[in-house]
């Protein structure tokens, strides 16, 4: 139970780095906060995340994908992921108050980090909305609706799944996401704008998608 017994086990685990991570963090708390002895932490440094660059899908296969879409719920969940940039977990807590029709504008509300921004909803999906509103008899509060609740996140991966074997590309809801910021800084956007529409409380996380 020391530094270098902590040390040794964390080099010794072939796990991924978000595990070594986690591992490092439980084993920091029981340190500092049982045992009353914090890690020096040059001794017991902490494992670094890959930084790998995002992937980005090109604006054809976007639409090869919507192509390949007859589903209209299924658009809507695609469309909102790439031209507003929404996160997976903030697409299925999306309720039909939180669009503003009068001004082109979502609100999100409580994205990563407990914070409200406000993205953008363009003229396409704003016309899909109203069909889909206009065909709905709505159970609850939220724009996606699963059997009894609001649509579950599996829900949106196989559906990205099944248009992905569809397409012969890999989907998933961040990629989509990445695409948004990437294709938005290619057309001349500035940076800090897209930093707001991302929700990025840091600009350097942002300007990861000027690798791209």
């Amino acid at each position: 139970m020391t530094h270098e017994g902590v040390n040794r086990y964390l080099i010794s685990q072939r796990q991924s780095v978000s595990f070594s991570r986690l591992s490092y963090a439980a084993l920091k708390f029981f340190f500092f906060d049982v045992l009353k002895n914090p890690f020096d932490l040059e001794m017991i440094p902490l494992k670094r995340k890959d930084s790998s660059l995002p992937k980005v899908i090109s604006k054809e296969k976007i639409k090869l994908i919507l192509g390949l879409c007859y589903n209209l719920k299924h658009r809507l969940v695609i469309k909102l992921l790439y031209s507003s940039g929404l996160r997976l977990q903030e697409l299925v807590d999306l309720k039909r108050e939180n669009i503003d029709f009068d001004r082109n504008l979502i609100n999100v509300s409580l994205g990563k980090g407990k914070k409200d921004r406000i993205t953008l909803l363009s003229d396409s999906l704003k016309n899909d909305l109203l069909k889909y509103y206009s065909s709905n008899d709505f159970k609850t509060k939220y724009l996606f609706e699963g059997r009894k609740a609001k649509y579950s996140k599996k829900s949106v991966q196989e559906i990205l799944n099944k248009l992905g074997v569809k397409a012969r590309i890999k989907i998933t809801p961040h990629m989509l996401r990445h695409s948004f910021a990437t294709h938005l800084l290619e057309a001349g956007i500035d940076i800090r704008y897209i930093q707001k529409l991302l929700g990025h409380s840091d600009l350097k996380t942002t300007k990861i998608y000027t690798h791209v």
